[in-house]
């Protein structure tokens, strides 16, 4: 198989002081969508300063574990294991 080929990958985040503030204010009116627009800019920032614009395509951020799904390549999901703020990265496995 060609490491070319992208596939989806969950990211998950290392503890973010500013993500749990957030997080535990968030039934307060607007604080969700606050929660919602940090992680999406935090995530998108990411990806932006780790892979090639364009060769990636990421499909959701994850709101309850800081955390985001994207299509990448092995050698990207590499790539996003080694930077800083990374905790994990798994390969979505299909369920049989």
């Amino acid at each position: 198989m060609m490491a070319s080929i992208r596939e989806l990958y969950f990211v998950f985040m290392k503890y973010d002081p500013e993500y749990e503030r957030l997080k535990s204010n968030r039934t307060k009116k607007g604080i969700s969508q606050e929660l919602d627009v940090y992680l999406c800019k935090k995530h998108d920032e990411l990806l932006e300063n780790t892979l090639e614009p364009g060769s990636y395509n990421k499909t959701m951020s994850l709101v309850i574990v800081d955390g985001f799904a994207v299509e990448i390549t092995d050698d990207q999901a590499n790539v996003l294991r080694s930077a800083k703020d990374v905790r994990v990265v798994e390969k979505n496995q299909e369920l049989a």
